[in-house]
């Protein structure tokens, strides 16, 4: 694999990465007209969304993982099989999840987020309900890409991306801004966007993809060999997200004690992060499919080319975006439309951002991706979670509850949180224990 190949991967992944961002931040825009309250309810929930998409995109990620290394060795028949099980098993969980969480979703909200204030509560219910609708939808569209992140097929995932994004944003356009219907507006766009991405996906892989050979007959056929391995990689990464996100969701009621405008700071502030990150989760994104491939190939040194390659560029894109979005801070804070008074609490937590992020984030978040791709997924979990809970968790509710930093005390112990997962994921990296594995 040259140089060449790699950026055609990564280019249509920078710019779905673009893509999705922007319109995330445009929907955050448009349900902050409806007011604080919708805003703060709809970071609650969101939350709690990635607690629980989290758990089938790691699966999904198992998927792209086995297809990618067989595709690198060559066997296209188990790399069809590899993906048709990836697709059903996402699907029959997602399901599951979707049910659990209706049935439950007021006990969850209550016992997450019983201390915030009355209309909040409401809000966020009708969310958390729409939400749970669209994951079936969901999980079988990312199920599908992430098949065809695994062949390097990354401008079909791309014009996906585009067709269920922009939908989602025109139909916030409509029914939120325009018809002024708020978080039930939000719920049907969200839900109607994720059928038609799902819809569109299985279509372009039953009649244009000839990389895949998808049939749907194979989502009914089980082949307990490859269900294993994708297993192998999937159920580590989904207890990691799983208790990753739980902390964060734990992080989020430390947040709700200190009243709904620092719920608010924390929801924007989150927002624009993510323009930060563009360039660091679409190579995060691409890692996979191109270690995966080197791994299949049996090719430590081109796994370990890449991967150098990708962390260095990862700090130029943070150093190269930082220059550029400190610079129109201004003029994308007002996008939210937020109380003047707490201007300065979003842009302080940008700026420390802005230092940590070129230094620390790439090691803590794409290092583990080029781990999981070569299969050493355990290790991986483990180190994300004991560092998560040990830090992200404890240290920033000292920080933040006990010595009254506020929401500063909690990012400052996420970013510790970053430096010392980097840390342990680089001491991996040197070694050789993470390419021992054998999946295929």
């Amino acid at each position: 694999m040259d140089y060449k190949q790699i950026f055609a991967i990564i280019i249509p992944i920078f710019v779905d990465s673009a893509f999705i961002v922007l319109m995330a931040i445009m929907n955050t825009a448009m349900i902050s007209s409806s007011g604080v309250a919708a805003v703060s309810a709809v970071s609650m929930v969101d939350s709690i969304n990635m607690f629980i998409i989290n758990l089938f995109v790691a699966v999904a990620t198992g998927g792209t993982v086995i297809v990618a290394q067989y595709k690198g060795s060559g066997n296209d028949a188990m790399v069809s099989k590899a993906a048709s099980q990836s697709v059903s098993t996402v699907a029959l969980l997602s399901i599951l999840l979707c049910v659990v969480m209706i049935v439950f979703h007021g006990s969850v909200i209550e016992m997450l987020f019983g201390s915030a204030e009355a209309d909040v509560l409401h809000n966020a219910k009708i969310f958390l309900i729409g939400s749970c609708i669209s994951y079936p939808f969901l999980a079988i569209y990312q199920a599908v890409t992430g098949a065809l992140r695994g062949v390097a097929e990354t401008k079909a995932c791309l014009m996906l991306s585009v067709i269920m994004n922009l939908s989602y944003f025109l139909l916030n356009l409509v029914l939120v801004k325009g018809f002024d219907l708020g978080v039930v507006g939000l719920s049907i766009s969200l839900i109607a966007a994720r059928v038609l991405g799902m819809v569109v996906s299985i279509i372009y892989l039953l009649r244009y993809n000839q990389t895949l050979r998808f049939k749907l007959k194979h989502l009914l056929q089980t082949n307990w060999s490859l269900l294993r391995k994708i297993m192998y990689i999937g159920v580590p990464f989904a207890l990691e997200q799983m208790f990753f996100n739980g902390g964060k969701l734990l992080t989020q009621t430390f947040i709700v004690q200190l009243g709904t405008l620092a719920i608010t700071v924390n929801a924007i502030a989150n927002s624009l992060s993510m323009l930060f990150q563009i360039g660091g989760m679409a190579l995060g994104a691409a890692i996979v499919t191109v270690v995966g491939q080197s791994i299949g190939r049996k090719n430590m040194d081109d796994a370990r080319k890449f991967i150098s390659s990708f962390l260095g560029l990862s700090n130029v894109f943070f150093v190269v975006i930082t220059i550029i979005l400190l610079a129109i801070f201004p003029l994308l804070v007002h996008l939210y439309a937020p109380p003047e008074e707490i201007v300065p609490d979003i842009f302080a937590l940008i700026v420390l951002i802005s230092v940590s992020q070129p230094l620390l984030w790439s090691i803590s978040f794409i290092l583990p991706s080029a781990l999981r791709a070569a299969g050493d997924s355990k290790f991986t979990s483990i180190s994300s979670l004991l560092t998560m809970w040990l830090l992200r968790i404890i240290l920033g509710y000292v920080l933040g509850i006990t010595l009254g930093f506020g929401l500063m005390g909690v990012w400052v112990a996420m970013v510790a949180e970053w430096g010392v997962r980097g840390a342990v994921f680089y001491w991996r990296y040197k070694g050789d224990k993470w390419y021992k594995h054998k999946l295929i």
